[in-house]
């Protein structure tokens, strides 16, 4: 009763004034201090009431639907600066009671690392100081920490070596603490496998404050990291990767069909042959709406290519004639520039671009995603067509799985969704200002597209995408702590691996610090049932 009533008394102090030095409160910053004593408190605390909390804690936020009076904001944001200040951020924070959320980059669909919806109050742990990188060309490695853009990552790799390279996803302003967690597609999976499948140690502390590598967190909970979620198990600080090796020249093209061009039966055989080109090629695809309500929907294509354009170029005429790339469509240039290019900067900027952390413009958005593993009729490809045919729609991107990604089991590391999988659909909307009007109509075609693609996606269980979260798939009332409710969104992400990620997740953490809504609960025996 004794240390429910100093848990009360604590939360109390701090919600009425974080700013005041009132005894509760020093009470934590003497942890803090005892922890890490070198610590400038100023630069590691900020509360409510500090001139810059409100620029920080909005800085990376990416999504704008949570900037507002109604979402739940921290009680504190701590900005940690290095392993001893994360070690005591925890301990601190779990002796004195207070939930936390952990936020490398702040790309969360749902904005859970930085916002929580049970509870009303927590702690924020910013681990954007945290991003060094260290490169060796020669062993072709890297260790990079959580808070390090992906930006940054392929910047520091390309000026180490030309011809090295790491696969992950193509928004340089996403952390890599986020991305590796949930597994990490993108342009050169098809090649090279998800960026998990290039992990080869890492360094995480637990809710005890202990650092662990691979050695000493074991088997499971090393696994468990690499790609069963993000704020879980624990603080990932640091990632050690394999770097891949790729030619001084890659190439790549974008071509855009309209209707009368052809684009629904361009799609409709992309889907039967695409998913088993060569690995060296990646060809997507994006169904994007007309602007304004002007126009028809087009199909985009976009391929990444391991080599030079005329190797790009015969094979696309050998296998898909119809989509008909021209040699001044295909453009060649280095794996760095590949990824300026697929950020969507084209040739207007330098590499330098990718070192800006500002995700700019910011915009009011919602995603979500599905995994399909069999053919959809032609038909149904003209109903998909149809649907972008009005102000409001969105864009539905297609990428293309297959190649490494497939030879690889279900079950070597969390993310499931490998032999069979044809591609992944990421379902986008965006819309210019939170106007409710504005917010219903854009929710709503998401809403009604998912729920359209229903029968011809996968099933038991309809797969997602945990790196696009979506608290519709499932989330119940008790705050998702109890295995069996969790399995209603946790088997849609993990299917048959979810229960080994709770079980690893009971041994970490069996007292379930490291919580979110749609965190991996605790299975542990004699607290949760097994079956």
């Amino acid at each position: 009763m004794e240390s429910i009533c100093k848990t009360l008394l604590l939360l109390l102090c701090f919600s009425l004034s974080l700013a005041l030095p009132i005894q509760c409160y020093q009470t934590f910053l003497d942890c803090l201090l005892h922890q890490a004593p070198n610590s400038n408190l100023s630069q590691l605390v900020y509360t409510q009431n500090n001139p810059s909390f409100t620029s920080l804690l909005d800085t990376s936020i990416q999504n704008l639907r949570f900037i507002s009076s109604n979402t739940t904001k921290p009680l504190l944001i701590l900005k940690p600066t290095n392993v001893r200040e994360v070690q005591a951020s925890i301990i601190c924070c779990k002796n004195h009671s207070l939930p936390i959320r952990v936020r490398s980059g702040g790309h969360d669909d749902e904005g859970l690392s930085y916002r929580s919806i049970s509870a009303t109050q927590f702690v924020m742990i910013d681990l954007a100081s945290l991003r060094d990188i260290h490169v060796d060309p020669y062993q072709r490695i890297a260790w990079v920490q959580s808070g390090a853009t992906l930006g940054e990552l392929y910047y520091a790799i390309s000026q180490k070596s030309g011809t090295l390279a790491f696969p992950a996803g193509s928004c340089p302003t996403v952390c890599v603490g986020g991305l590796f967690s949930g597994g990490g597609l993108g342009i050169m999976s098809r090649k090279f496998g998800l960026s998990v499948d290039n992990i080869i140690d890492a360094e995480l502390i637990d809710a005890n404050g202990r650092v662990l590598n691979k050695a000493y967190m074991g088997e499971d909970l090393f696994w468990a990291i690499r790609g069963g979620g993000g704020g879980s198990f624990g603080i990932v600080i640091s990632w050690k990767i394999s770097l891949v090796q790729v030619p001084n020249i890659v190439s790549v093209f974008t071509i855009t069909k309209t209707l009368k061009q052809g684009a629904i039966s361009l799609v409709e055989k992309w889907q039967r042959i695409a998913p088993n080109f060569s690995e060296d090629v990646l060809l997507k695809f994006a169904i994007e709406a007309p602007e304004i309500n002007v126009g028809e929907p087009v199909a985009v294509f976009k391929s990444f290519y391991v080599g030079r354009c005329s190797g790009l170029l015969n094979y696309m005429q050998f296998h898909f004639p119809e989509l008909g790339p021209e040699k001044d469509d295909c453009e060649e240039m280095s794996w760095i520039q590949s990824v300026v290019y697929f950020a969507g900067f084209g040739h207007a900027k330098p590499e330098t671009v990718l070192l800006d952390r500002r995700s700019e413009p910011k915009k009011y958005g919602k995603g979500t995603s599905d995994f399909v593993t069999d053919l959809i009729p032609y038909k149904i490809w003209q109903d998909i067509f149809d649907k972008f045919r009005y102000e409001g729609a969105g864009i539905m991107e297609f990428d293309t799985q297959g190649g490494r990604v497939s030879t690889i089991s279900d079950s070597d590391t969390p993310f499931p969704h490998r032999k069979g999988v044809l591609y992944k659909i990421h379902y986008l909307v965006f819309w210019p200002d939170n106007a409710d009007v504005a917010g219903e109509k854009y929710l709503g075609w998401v809403q009604e597209m998912r729920c359209f693609m229903t029968p011809y996606v996968s099933k038991n269980p309809r797969g997602a995408y945990v790196n696009f979260r979506d608290l519709d798939l499932g989330m119940n009332e008790e705050g998702n702590t109890n295995y069996e409710n969790s399995r209603v969104w946790g088997e849609k992400y993990f299917k048959g691996n979810f229960k080994r990620l709770a079980l690893a997740k009971g041994k970490v953490d069996p007292e379930n610090f490291f919580w979110h809504e749609q965190s991996i609960p605790p299975l542990v025996s004699g607290l949760f049932s097994e079956s």
